[in-house]
């Protein structure tokens, strides 16, 4: 899936949802560090059962920093939907800033 979206954003098939461009805005995450992000991103964690589309959280690094950007793909259209993006924190996540702390 993280390469058929990476093909999306090179080719501009991407919808920016309002809430994640409010949460970037707050966040001072611009889309170029979503791009860079998401260029050498992976996919961490799959929500295949996500409506409409299925959807995944990326985790990518613009710069040293680390960023999650949710995603949702429609593999039809070829086309990604960026639904939310926050930088992780390690409250909520290990070192790796993949795993999940419970």
């Amino acid at each position: 899936m993280i390469d058929s979206i990476r093909s999306a954003f090179r080719v501009g098939q991407v919808t920016w949802r309002l809430h994640a461009l409010q949460r970037m805005l707050e966040r001072n995450i611009s889309r170029a560090d979503v791009a860079r992000a998401i260029e050498n991103g992976e996919i961490i964690e799959t929500y295949p059962d996500g409506k409409p589309f299925p959807a995944g959280l990326c985790l990518g690094f613009s710069a040293e920093r680390p960023i999650h950007v949710v995603l949702a793909w429609d593999a039809e259209a070829q086309a990604v939907y960026v639904v939310t993006v926050y930088e992780p924190d390690l409250d909520h996540f290990g070192p790796d800033f993949k795993s999940r702390r419970v």
